[in-house]
Order: structure tokens, then sequence, then C-alpha cells
């Protein structure tokens, strides 16, 4: 598969969360976690368990860049 998103990030999916509508993914990638949420049937169609190995697509108009002092 081919897709114009640049930023790949490859993780596991260390939790779930269900709603009537939409679920909430967690993802660990390596010291970080990313927390997204999809629409419930995206989640039943990819069947979506703790443990899978994911990649987060990160397609973005704008990126906060911070710096510690």
């Amino acid at each position: 598969m081919s897709i114009s998103a640049r930023n790949k990030l490859k993780g596991k999916v260390s939790n779930i969360v269900i709603g009537d509508i939409m679920a909430e993914i967690t993802i660990q990638v390596g010291q970080n976690i990313i927390d997204a949420v999809i629409t419930r049937r995206s989640a039943e169609e990819l069947k979506l368990k703790e443990g899978d190995t994911v990649v987060a697509l990160i397609k973005a108009t704008e990126v906060i860049v911070s710096k510690e002092n």
C-alpha cells in the first residue's frame, strides 16, 4: 500500500476503550504514548486488540515544536 503520510510511527497497542460510536486506542511507540480516537467500526474492521503491532500515520497541517530551556 502506498500512502502520502510521511510520519509513520510503529508501535504496539497497549489499551483499547470501545465506546458506542468511537474507540480510543493507546499505542506505545518506544518510550512514548500516542492516543488515537477512531470510529468503533474502524477498530472492529481492523480487529484491533492489545498487543497488536500497528503503524500510527500522522498527517497534520500544523506541528508545534517545543524545547525545554
